[in-house]
């Protein structure tokens, strides 16, 4: 995506070319997939950096460090350590700034970003950068009980079904009949708003984070553009990396936990449905980011980077944005029922049974563009805090009072999605990353490529043709968008997730391969 915000890079290029200098200076590994970056790689940080990633992410984080100091490559972000860096500058941060392993630059915040901000400090910011523009992108899986046995021979049936349904692409329209007023009712109720129109069952909401609908949600902190941007995209997938695939179950690496999702064999069919905010939640970041820069001037806020425009969340400017960010988080969740309620309907019309006869319950959904107020223990005592998640997903342990009753003994489930074509991952919670990440683990494969170099290398057709060897059906609105989501563009999703596990932040428990894909 190209903002209308990204600000000419003002620094030179001898400050990044020490950056790769100052990366034997300043960064230590502590274990298998733990870094630390000390303060004093950039100026003004007020506390350390936190990364992890195996030896080939590394790699790829180390790239990004180079390729910046190259004097022949002009624009783009800063590279993603150097980005958490700029991070751990902001005001009322706690603990370290961290990134999950599947990061790399982004706005503002690097792709993978974590960091957690006291609500008791007067001078704690909140930053648009730490959620990312598409307010609560996020996944969600439904089970059903159908083998894989069971769908092959409809394989291409279901695929073009899916896309007859689900409105997607760049300006797709929704299906759902939606007046500003019920627009303005779910940016407040979120699922709630879903169950009332008929499109979601009681015990979906169980399954959400926040139980889909975040409290400090006020539509009148959206703007009149983001509410016309939203009223026609409501129950529509967009393009870019959002889609739906129906997958089968590959590997069960813990029995019990997938027990209570509800898959019991390999080879289970499940749906995996990605989709955020739409041109809603991108219109409150920018209006957000606009508002802060004006909020900074007048408290006197100093940042290393433009992108990280803050507002103190005491701020008017900082509630604003919480209370948008938070309507736009509840359309998010309108959406993936809508697209819920579109491939529900779309199994039972092809399968000649109920959903609820083809046991298509949510596993659960996970956002991973949020901010959200959580209680953690910062040395021994508790503390409220403002968790930023970007391109991160929130991984609460077994016990946590704010995961579902069915997760109680197992840890939250976490949806990590695979690039288009290649494995997706469940993993679960643990008490160790509560403990170290702010409950927080890593998102998806993460790019390895800029979205201008996938297309400059990749061949849409090469793409297609490997998809339709492995055996996948794939519906495409955009075709020319493809490359930009080829497998060779991100990093191995296998990688990420063995290095949240190896760092004990989370545990496999299922692995996911798509039989059909449909995507923007």
């Amino acid at each position: 995506h190209t903002h209308t915000h990204t600000h000419a890079r003002t620094h030179t290029h001898t400050h990044t070319h020490t950056m790769a200098e100052k990366w034997d200076q300043y960064i230590t590994q502590e274990d298998a997939v733990t870094y630390r970056v000390k303060k004093g790689y950039v100026p003004n940080m007020r506390t350390d950096v936190k990364f992890f990633v195996n030896d080939p992410l590394k790699d790829l984080l180390y790239k990004e460090v180079l390729k910046a100091a190259d004097p022949h490559v002009r624009g783009g972000f800063l590279p993603a350590v150097a980005q958490m860096a700029n991070v751990a500058c902001l005001p009322g941060i706690v603990g370290e700034s961290m990134a999950m392993p599947d990061t790399h630059s982004g706005y503002g915040f690097p792709i993978g970003g974590v960091a957690a901000f006291d609500m008791d400090d007067p001078e704690a910011v909140v930053s648009p950068g730490g959620v990312g523009f598409d307010i609560n992108c996020g996944v969600r899986l439904l089970r059903t009980n159908l083998m894989e046995e069971d769908v092959t021979p409809f394989k291409e049936q279901l695929a073009q079904s899916l896309f007859d349904h689900i409105p997607v692409g760049v300006g797709s329209k929704g299906v759902l009949p939606t007046t500003p007023e019920s627009l303005n009712d779910a940016l407040r109720l979120g699922v709630d708003w879903s169950l009332r129109e008929g499109y979601a069952w009681p015990e979906d909401k169980e399954h959400c984070e926040e139980y889909g609908r975040m409290l400090n949600a006020d539509p009148n902190a959206v703007s009149r553009r983001a509410k016309m941007r939203g009223l026609p995209q409501l129950g529509t997938l967009g393009a870019g990396n959002h889609y739906v695939e129906i997958q089968v179950v590959d590997e069960i690496f813990n029995p019990a936990a997938a027990d209570k999702m509800g898959i019991t064999k390999v080879g289970q069919v499940v749906a995996f449905i990605h989709s955020g905010s739409r041109g809603l939640g991108h219109q409150v970041a920018s209006d957000a980011l606009r508002e802060m820069e004006k909020a900074m001037a007048k408290d006197k806020i100093e940042v290393n980077d433009r992108q990280l425009a803050c507002a103190r969340i005491s701020s008017s400017a900082g509630q604003k944005y919480l209370k948008g960010m938070a309507a736009a988080a509840n359309y998010a969740w309108c959406n993936r029922q809508a697209l819920t309620f579109l491939t529900r309907q779309c199994f039972a019309k092809l399968f000649k049974k109920t959903p609820l006869e083809l046991d298509m319950h949510l596993i659960y959904d996970t956002s991973h563009n949020v901010a959200k107020i959580e209680e953690h223990q910062v040395n021994g005592v508790t503390k409220r805090l403002l968790v930023h998640r970007k391109g991160s997903t929130r991984a609460f342990p077994p016990h946590h009072p704010q995961i579902p009753i069915d997760y109680q003994f197992t840890g939250q489930p976490v949806l990590i999605g695979g690039t288009m074509g290649t494995c997706s991952y469940v993993l679960t919670g643990t008490k160790k990353g509560f403990e170290t990440t702010f409950g927080s683990t890593c998102h998806g494969a993460g790019r390895a490529l800029s979205r201008s170099s996938s297309r400059a290398n990749i061949s849409a057709e090469s793409v297609l043709s490997e998809l339709k060897r492995k055996g996948i059906s794939i519906r495409v609105a955009s075709p020319k968008l493809i490359m930009e989501e080829a497998p060779d563009s991100y990093k191995d999703v296998s990688d990420v997730v063995d290095s949240c596990e190896t760092a004990g932040i989370s545990l496999k428990c299922l692995k996911l391969r798509p039989i059909a894909v449909i995507k923007g």
